[in-house]
């Protein structure tokens, strides 16, 4: 097995100090960083995503693959940064207005990120002006928004009528999610992609984001 592959497995497994120490040896035995994030570290987080899907595994083994993940991409950063590695795209994410709730949100974060997204989290009872400001700064492609109490899933809605006054519906991959949130909600309020957990969502967002550039 190469060491790219026992990274992905290691990271798998959650074990955050092999990751990190066989990130390091990869990087010191001249292996392309971009190679150990993509084929390593991006690949061990998709494999759990889709055992996540499937009930194979739950949130305590994401929780530890994730910071598994995070160790090894520390170390990448810099090496990264050195050659101007692009992430495939940007994305806000947010728990609408009114709700606390962050599981859910949390891990969507860390699957985007293992999709090579780069992301804002911004957290829990976020304004709808908030969603769109940040979006704007930092030129995302996706606004992902989570609810977890019907109560609050009519502000996903607020964001997206805000979106449509301002001029700003058509820059936007919208994606909204949520226990309460099913497919033709989001159809009735205009967002343009439902994912039932996060998995999913991060395979639709890579896709709905290539697709936006590629046009």
């Amino acid at each position: 097995m190469s060491i790219v592959q026992e990274i992905s497995e290691f990271l798998q497994k959650g074990r955050a100090k092999n990751v990190k120490a066989l990130v390091q040896q990869a990087l010191d035995e001249g292996i392309d960083a971009k190679t150990i994030l993509d084929e390593g570290l991006l690949n061990g987080m998709m494999v759990i995503g889709g055992k996540f899907k499937r009930n194979e595994v739950f949130v305590p083994e994401v929780l530890v693959a994730a910071r598994a993940m995070n160790a090894g991409v520390a170390i990448l950063e810099p090496k990264l940064v050195e050659m101007g590695n692009e992430p495939i795209g940007k994305a806000v994410v947010g728990t609408v207005k009114g709700d606390l709730h962050d599981i859910g949100k949390n891990l969507v974060v860390m699957m985007l990120k293992g999709a090579g997204l780069e992301i804002c989290d911004l957290g829990v009872d976020v304004e709808p002006e908030t969603f769109i400001a940040k979006a704007e700064e930092i030129g995302a492609d996706v606004i992902c928004m989570s609810a977890l109490l019907t109560t609050t899933m009519p502000n996903m809605k607020g964001v997206i009528e805000l979106l449509t006054e301002k001029g700003l519906r058509d820059k936007y991959i919208v994606m909204v999610g949520g226990a309460p949130v099913n497919d033709s909600f989001a159809e009735e309020i205009g967002a343009d992609y439902y994912t039932p957990d996060a998995a999913t969502a991060a395979e639709v967002a890579k896709k709905a984001v290539e697709e936006k550039k590629a046009n």
